[in-house]
């Protein structure tokens, strides 16, 4: 047994261990932890693959933004987890189907005869090959409108976000900047002629 295929095993069985720890430990935080690690050791495996772009992505995107978030929301909110619980038996058989049609699509999926002239292995390092840069050629020739697409449904997505967050309550005060500016002195100074006292 190589040395890859040792670190490949032992990344899968940290990535197979945190990913069931996700979905069976009860802290909403520890699960988040979880999550990252899982990231980690997905990315970790990625590397091995020699998909250096994904698994930067998969760190930077998912364990650096989106877990930040997923943590602060958690956190900021202190969510009672036993409501949510209570209802657990009664999802159960949808949940089941949903995970046996998973299961059954992965099992397709890997147990597929795929042949190696389909899927031609690329030019190795040595040879100057950056599968980066033939990422973003692809991405920017081949699949250029599928990307543009992709980044105005992040932007629509964006945009619709803020703006259902972004609700005029009634109990806030708001400043308008234009008014502010346009008071002159008589609008805020009031001079009040008032007797002298005499001691």
């Amino acid at each position: 047994m190589s040395f890859e295929i040792f670190i490949f095993y032992v990344f899968s069985a940290i990535l197979v261990f945190a990913a069931s720890r996700v979905i069976t430990v009860r802290n909403p935080v520890f699960a988040a932890m979880f999550l990252v690690l899982t990231f980690f050791t997905c990315a970790g495996i990625w590397m091995l693959l020699e998909a250096e772009f994904l698994a930067i992505t998969l760190v930077l995107v998912y364990v650096g933004a989106v877990m930040v978030l997923f943590l602060f929301v958690v956190m900021m909110l202190d969510i009672n987890v036993e409501p949510l619980r209570e209802g657990f038996v009664s999802y159960l058989p949808v949940g089941l189907l949903v995970g046996a049609i998973m299961l059954i699509e992965m099992v397709i999926l890997v147990t597929r005869n795929f042949k190696s002239e389909q899927f031609p292995a690329p030019a190795r390092a040595d040879e100057g090959y950056s599968n980066t840069e033939a990422l973003g050629q692809l991405l920017y020739s081949k699949y250029l409108f599928q990307f543009e697409v992709a980044a105005v449904i992040l932007l629509v997505a964006i945009v619709a976000a803020i703006a259902l967050t972004m609700r005029r309550r009634p109990d806030t005060k708001y400043q308008t900047p234009s008014e502010q500016i346009n008071v002159t002195k008589s609008d805020r100074l009031r001079v009040v002629q008032m007797p002298s006292e005499k001691q």
